[in-house]
């Protein structure tokens, strides 16, 4: 199935390579930031979460931007110095030693950040074809995760809170990581160049070709609608609705909460391949819609150890791990799909832009979920959260079906590919 999944081109295998290492430093710090602001460099709560905040909404104003930039000039200029500055930026963490500065370093780290994940991935999609382009970008998803997840146990392991130079240690590293794709990059100078089109498009065109193009495409719209109520019901709940429901409604200690977080790494490293293999050839369309239904089901699970509270400590532990599990089973999922859809309905002229949407979502939510989770989970012993969780996830998978009359056959995915020769690289400026 590894066999399989792997891309034809031998410049796609390096850029996954540099996915995996990048990953692996950045599992070192993922979990600890708000821990270090606070615990190590003295600031107090409500300043470190602004802090975290500020990063949030810097990254979000700056990504429509950063697509104008990837489909103007290509991939590769924005990615490369964008690599750069989120390595200098993450290294001058350990050096923070107040707000001022933790402001400062954390608005760099943001402006690095804002246009990785779409130059990224529009260098994937120019790199593979229609018909292995799905399997790789869940691949992609597996090796962020492989590396996240074995950078946390080193990191776990070597960080103590007594000792500030484990924390400055491992931001240094982290900065490092990111260097690594920067390095792949530089080896592979015909790789993430415009293509011939968008160079050679004239002003008018390029005037009429923005933002404005992208949000006229019917089917793309009901995408990005589809994805802002999933991930702001579903991925921006991790980190505070799931924990705090699970902290103050199961009652269960954070130590659980940990363990659910690596059963989901687990989850995804184990199943993300035969998810691929199953996929192949399927409605995109109908994957989605399981998807919200696969987030609501693992809500329910989450709200049944809730109802079983401290009455059956054992059961509410197991109800909160199999919650996080069952949420990772979801990924698999939609970490193939969703990125393959934006990039069969995208144009090579657009397609930084519409890379760049896709990857607004998870900014959007990721402000408005945390907002709200708080409340809701104060309202009726955290029911209230659970109810709109729930009911969030299952309208995601109506917007989904309600998506597919808009589609192709090819660009819902239900062609099955065919064996093609590998892609000769095109000709670039």
């Amino acid at each position: 199935m590894l066999r399989r999944a792997l891309p034809a081109r031998p410049e796609a295998r390096r850029i996954l390579l540099g996915t995996l290492f990048s990953a692996v430093g950045r599992g070192l710090t993922l979990p600890f930031l708000f821990i270090y602001l606070t615990d190590v460099r003295g600031l107090t709560d409500t300043r470190a979460g602004l802090v975290i905040g500020w990063f949030g909404a810097v990254t979000l104003a700056l990504s429509p931007l950063a697509g104008t930039f990837i489909d103007r000039f290509g991939a590769r200029r924005v990615v490369l110095p964008c690599l750069v500055i989120e390595a200098i930026g993450t290294g001058s963490l350990a050096l923070v030693d107040s707000t001022a500065s933790a402001f400062g370093v954390m608005t760099l780290v943001a402006v690095g950040s804002s246009a990785i994940w779409a130059g990224q991935n529009t260098i994937l999609a120019s790199l593979t074809g229609d018909g292995e382009r799905q399997r790789v970008f869940g691949l992609n998803f597996a090796l962020l995760n492989l590396g996240i997840g074995t950078g946390g146990l080193i990191s776990g392991a070597v960080v103590d809170v007594a000792r500030p130079i484990t924390f400055e240690a491992i931001y240094l590293l982290d900065a490092v990581s990111y260097l690594t794709p920067a390095l792949i990059l530089l080896t592979l100078p015909h790789v993430g160049r415009r293509p011939v089109a968008a160079a050679g498009a004239t002003a008018a065109d390029r005037r009429t070709g923005g933002y404005l193009t992208v949000l006229r495409d019917r089917p793309f719209r009901r995408l990005v609608i589809f994805g802002l109520v999933l991930t702001t019901c579903g991925y921006a709940q991790i980190e505070v609705g799931f924990a705090a429901y699970s902290v103050r409604v199961v009652e269960v200690t954070p130590r659980v909460v940990a363990w659910a977080l690596a059963a989901n790494t687990v989850m995804i490293v184990l199943s993300q391949l035969l998810v691929i293999r199953r996929l192949e050839g399927r409605s995109r369309t109908g994957a989605l819609a399981a998807v919200g239904a696969v987030f609501a089901g693992a809500w329910l699970v989450l709200g049944a150890a809730g109802v079983v509270g401290s009455g059956n400590a054992l059961l509410a532990a197991l109800g909160v791990v199999a919650c996080s599990a069952i949420f990772g089973f979801g990924e698999t999922m939609l970490s193939p799909v969703m990125p393959a859809l934006t990039n069969a309905l995208a144009t090579d002229e657009l397609r930084g832009r519409y890379n760049a949407m896709s990857s607004m979502i998870f900014g959007i939510s990721g402000v408005v979920g945390p907002v709200t989770a708080g409340p809701l989970i104060g309202a009726a012993h955290g029911r209230v959260w659970v109810a709109v969780v729930v009911g969030g996830c299952l309208a995601a998978s109506v917007l989904a079906l309600s998506l597919r009359p808009l589609l192709t056959a090819a660009q819902d995915g239900r062609l099955t590919a065919v064996a093609t020769p590998e892609p000769e690289p095109a000709r670039t400026t």
